[in-house]
């Protein structure tokens, strides 16, 4: 695994994350990255997930409304760019520690990823470690469902799970830390919220809210927005 580390080079370290990723789930993190549609929250959480199986954990990815060749290709592309060239095939070490997972909007719940991950563990097929969840509605679930969610990452000995939620163009409803709706109001339940702007032509990515980072709440990083990677410098 020391040899992949080596191979791939994730400037979303610069955050200081992925220390939770090492530990033993004690300090277990719910994470969240918000933007408009379109914008690149998918880009973010894969850039996460790939530390996470970089350092030798499996990742659950849960795509919800999207198929998995599309989820897949998003595996691809990042790796590749932060690999110069490279494939997710090419890296076997990497590849055995991600299953991708998919839902259909109407039919997502906790009760059936629930189910679906007891199924994978019981029949000693796939033990997650990290969980991403992309395309959760926090639109049309409640402050409890979430609850639900951050309970069922510690009975399950997850170390993180990362969200993405859609935003919205004037809907200027804000947490006291800065959190936009929809999530404006369950903001206290996760560790971290990042947000994803446009500023004329460039893409930023702002730190919100983060009890465990390497930088304070409140900067701003700079994407290239042709890749979603934070920009060195």
């Amino acid at each position: 695994m020391g040899n992949n580390e080596h191979i791939v080079n994730n400037p979303l370290r610069a955050l200081g994350l992925e220390k939770n990723a090492k530990e033993d789930g004690s300090q277990a993190i719910m994470g969240l990255v918000m933007a408009r549609a379109g914008l690149g929250k998918t880009a973010i959480l894969v850039q996460f997930a790939l530390d996470c199986m970089l350092l030798g954990n499996k990742v659950l990815h849960v795509s919800i409304g999207e198929g998995v060749e599309k989820t897949r290709t998003w595996y691809d592309d990042i790796l590749s760019l932060l690999t110069d060239g490279e494939k997710i095939e090419s890296i076997p070490e990497i590849m055995k520690n991600r299953m991708i997972m998919t839902f259909k909007e109407s039919s997502f719940n906790k009760a059936l990823l629930e189910e679906r991950l007891d199924d994978l563990v019981q029949q000693n097929i796939y033990k997650p470690e990290c969980l991403i969840i992309d395309g959760y509605d926090f639109e049309n679930n409640s402050k409890e469902s979430l609850e639900e969610m951050r309970n069922f990452m510690h009975e399950r000995g997850l170390k993180m799970i990362w969200f993405s939620a859609v935003s919205h163009r004037g809907d200027e409803r804000v947490s006291v830390d800065g959190v936009p709706a929809p999530c404006h109001e369950v903001d206290s339940l996760f560790e971290t919220v990042l947000s994803i702007k446009p500023e004329g032509d460039d893409m930023m990515l702002d730190i919100l809210k983060c009890d465990d980072c390497a930088m304070d709440p409140g900067t701003t990083l700079k994407l290239d927005p042709s890749t979603m990677l934070i920009q060195k410098g």
